[in-house]
């Protein structure tokens, strides 16, 4: 079963495709390529959300969709959930 969807191999954030609990080995697929990716939740990640394919550092870019969507404002940990709390847009 698939938990997240990943559009492009240089993302660095993958989209619930359901909630995914904290500690769950979760299962993925990049779009483009066809490849399975795991990961394990380091938190819970609800349907929609983003969980981090990497670990990233303050300033870093995020890449959905293979598009800049912001940067790091908190450090963030391959498996966790990336949202307002770590993630900023740059425009302002």
């Amino acid at each position: 079963m698939i938990q997240f969807l990943v559009h492009e191999k240089n993302d660095t954030v993958g989209v619930a495709t359901m909630d995914i609990k904290a500690g769950v080995t979760a299962k993925g697929r990049i779009m483009d390529s066809r490849e399975a990716i795991e990961l394990k939740a380091l938190g819970d990640i609800p349907l929609g959300h983003k969980i981090a394919l990497k670990d990233c550092k303050v300033g870093d870019t995020v890449i959905k969709y293979g598009h800049d969507i912001g940067k790091v404002v908190a450090p963030i940990r391959k498996g966790e959930h990336v949202h307002v709390q770590n993630l900023k847009t740059k425009r302002w």
